[in-house]
């Protein structure tokens, strides 16, 4: 199974942050194109939460094109997507880079990552990112 944290203090809600990760591990190649998901309840069971929740990052998942749900098959990723693996690998140096150059600067892993969603948040509510 992959690792996924869920943050239960930070506000977003549990099927926000479990969707994310999805996408994230679909983005990443973590699942690839084809590859089935974990049942409902399997996810449920491993992470301790609500097969409800579980259920409502699926469909909101299947909705945005990321997944398809087939009766009686399962869950699996059908990305309406091509994901250039070139940017990808381009955009983890550079966090690479920032987030060590953040620690050397003192900060902890908790105070990087809390920036990055501060920033993150300000740009989904139409705010300045302050760049």
């Amino acid at each position: 199974m992959l690792p996924i944290n869920l943050d239960y203090t930070s506000g977003i809600p549990i099927y926000v942050q479990l969707k994310e990760a999805l996408k994230n591990s679909v983005r990443t190649g973590t699942y690839s194109q084809g590859s089935q998901l974990p049942t409902v309840r399997q996810l449920a069971v491993e992470l301790k939460i609500n097969a409800n929740t579980v259920s409502r990052a699926y469909a909101e998942l299947e909705r945005e094109g990321v997944l398809s749900t087939q009766q009686g098959r399962g869950t699996f990723v059908t990305l309406s997507q091509e994901i250039d693996y070139d940017k990808l690998a381009k955009l983890e140096k550079l966090t690479v880079r920032f987030w060590g150059d953040a620690q050397k600067l003192g900060f902890y892993d908790e105070d990087i990552q809390a920036m990055f969603e501060s920033v993150r948040n300000k740009r989904n509510n139409g705010g300045e990112s302050g760049v």
